[in-house]
């Protein structure tokens, strides 16, 4: 007997082993389908929706009679064999009625039970449509409600692909998972139970021990096979998105001749998708002759034991008709048990994708008590403005700037030096990491952001128009605006006229991102929709800066008369569109260095002077 090693104290603790991967990351899927599940089932069963209700208990109740024909109908074919093969009378419960009278019966019952089954399709329909419209309609709200810095780190592609995906995966998990395993379910306890009490409990067991090997077959196969669909899902996702991104970025990747590069990038992520798809035919192939094998010996099994009682006169032709029956009418829904095993799982995948964006937190949120912007004259003010889109790398750092009402304040300096920010903070793209911002007296983060929104207009440097008519993407400014207020602001814009001189006026399309139009002409529009607006606060987001000279000028002039009786913020990179603000503020590396008048800085001769200076000499040297 080995000693005990426990009371000396010399005694290893058992070596853990580490856990499996794969298995870990099955057990996570299983989580995530349970919560998917979860989260589906009051679309199915909503409390403020009765008529949801009434038709998932009719639908339900025409499947339970469907099964129940279905499981009927062997019975009249048995009859009408042993009537015809001379071994039976008609039963009592067939009132004397003939072969042929039985046949018809027999044809009416299998008629019924599509009858019914299409019924219950017709009547969930309208709850399987309002489900999904309800989810997507939330998925789309959802992600217009998370933060700019959500957006600006995801990609456009996958995202569309997760949400068809998820909605497709909704609708099929719906329609499977009530029709398809609940049926198959009833229909094989149902089944099960006739052999054993018409025939033997021997008949119950093999086709208990069949529908056990199937389904553990099945299970395992497909559980292979989801990891191959995955992998092929990550690669379709892969090659969509490098799709998307080239044809938003057609124009560069024309200026750089890189069109065959673009194919080659494109050609080596669907290559990945076709050695996945190639992998998934190869294991669809394993499992349909896996699958035919368990379910023919299973048949052949059964048929073999009725042939014999029919040898031994214990049963009758009759019997062992309806024993292949029972046996051929099982079999063709378990043939689709894979593929809707594998769907089922890929779908709650897919859909679990969906809620786990649906789940993403929003970054700024309204408090729970958060009131109304209400803006008397306007002004702005940042108060010891601290923030930084990494923790790590601070952008503002205490930075105290005031704009009155009605005056323009510009703020200026070099690259990276937080002018943007101060604009996407103002609008709240982001909430400040400390300090805050006010307009008149009311922190930004007590108030609503659609109050606020509504209150600021923004004029980017690049205007980013819908692909929609000219009329549209000016009608954006203000929902429900008339025409003749779009007109009128695209006339205060100096866009009227030049829209008029277009074939198809108001209703001409502008393209993807406005990419029929000229920089100056979208830049216009772009001012006439924030115009539309009306709002009592302005930022110019270096609006001009990415139009020529001439054109700059042309707009300068509009802006300068928008920005009449409006507080008006305006970050600049061409010193010369802002010699005319009532105050300039100068940052340098997330601080303010300098404020005042065009003139008062020159006469400082500090860092405004310099960067007069250098953009004035830039000038002179490309003139």
């Amino acid at each position: 007997m080995p000693a005990d090693t426990t009371a000396q104290g010399t005694a290893r603790p058992a070596p853990t082993n580490s856990p499996d991967p794969v298995e870990l990351e099955e057990q996570a899927e299983r989580r995530s389908g349970l919560r998917t599940i979860r989260k589906v089932a009051p679309y199915l069963w909503p409390d403020d929706k009765p008529w949801v209700k009434r038709r998932v208990v009719i639908a339900m109740s025409f499947l339970a009679l469907a099964k129940i024909i279905a499981v009927a109908t062997p019975f009249f074919y048995r009859e009408a064999v042993n009537i015809l093969s001379g071994e039976g009378t008609s039963p009592a419960w067939l009132f004397g009625a003939g072969a042929v009278a039985i046949t018809v019966i027999y044809g009416l019952s299998r008629v019924l039970n599509v009858g019914f089954q299409q019924l219950r399709d017709a009547v969930f329909a309208p709850v399987a449509q309002n489900a999904l419209r309800q989810l997507a309609l939330e998925t789309f709200q959802h992600i217009h409600a998370l933060s700019l810095r959500y957006h600006i780190t995801r990609k456009t592609g996958g995202l569309s692909r997760i949400i068809e995906r998820g909605v497709k995966g909704v609708e099929f998990l719906l329609r499977f998972l009530l029709f398809s395993i609940g049926p198959l379910i009833l229909e094989l306890a149902l089944t099960g139970i006739i052999l054993a009490v018409v025939f033997d409990i021997n008949y119950l067991f093999v086709l208990a021990g069949t529908i056990a090997a199937y389904v553990w077959f099945t299970f395992k196969v497909t559980e292979w096979r989801v990891r191959i669909r995955k992998e092929m899902n990550d690669h379709d996702t892969d090659a969509n998105q490098k799709a998307i991104d080239s044809l938003l970025n057609f124009e560069t990747v024309k200026y750089f001749g890189a069109e065959q590069r673009e194919t080659t990038r494109y050609g080596t992520a669907m290559a990945g998708y076709q050695r996945a798809a190639i992998k998934t035919s190869y294991s669809l192939a394993a499992l349909n002759f896996g699958q035919s094998l368990i379910i023919t010996a299973g048949l052949v099994a059964v048929m073999v034991m009725a042939a014999f009682g029919v040898q031994s006169g214990a049963l009758t032709v009759g019997d062992f008709v309806m024993v292949n029956a029972y046996m051929i009418q099982i079999t063709t829904p378990l043939n689709f048990l894979g593929t809707v095993y594998r769907e089922i799982r890929q779908s709650l995948v897919d859909m679990g994708q969906m809620f786990d964006l649906l789940e993403q937190p929003q970054e700024v949120r309204d408090a729970p008590d958060a009131k109304e912007l209400k803006v008397s004259g306007g002004t702005v003010r940042l108060e010891n403005v601290v923030f930084g889109y990494e923790p790590s790398r601070p952008i503002l750092k205490g930075v105290d700037i005031e704009i009155p009402a009605g005056q323009t304040v510009a703020v200026v300096g070099s690259s990276g030096s937080g002018k943007s920010t101060i604009g996407r903070l103002m609008f709240r793209f982001y909430d400040v990491g400390d300090g805050r911002i006010t307009i008149d007296g009311q922190d930004l983060r007590d108030v609503t952001q659609a109050s606020l929104h509504a209150q600021i207009g923004v004029v980017p440097q690049d205007t980013v128009l819908f692909n929609d008519t000219i009329f549209y993407n000016i009608a954006y400014g203000r929902d429900g605006a008339t025409r003749e207020e779009v007109e009128a602001a695209a006339k205060a814009a100096q866009v009227h006229d030049f829209i008029q001189s277009l074939p198809d006026g108001y209703d001409t399309t502008v393209g993807e991102r406005g990419l029929k139009l000229s920089g100056g002409e979208k830049q216009r529009v772009g001012i006439a929709r924030t115009l539309l607006k009306d709002p009592p606060i302005l930022v110019l987001d270096e609006a001009t800066s990415a139009l020529d000279t001439d054109t700059e000028m042309e707009i300068q002039a509009e802006l300068k008369a928008m920005g009449e009786g409006r507080t008006v913020l305006t970050i600049a990179h061409r010193l010369s569109t802002i010699v005319d603000a009532d105050r300039i503020v100068v940052l340098e590396k997330g601080e303010v260095v300098e404020e005042g008048s065009h003139a008062e800085l020159l006469a400082r001769d500090g860092r405004y002077a310099q960067l007069w200076q250098r953009q004035a000499a830039d000038e002179e040297g490309d003139a």
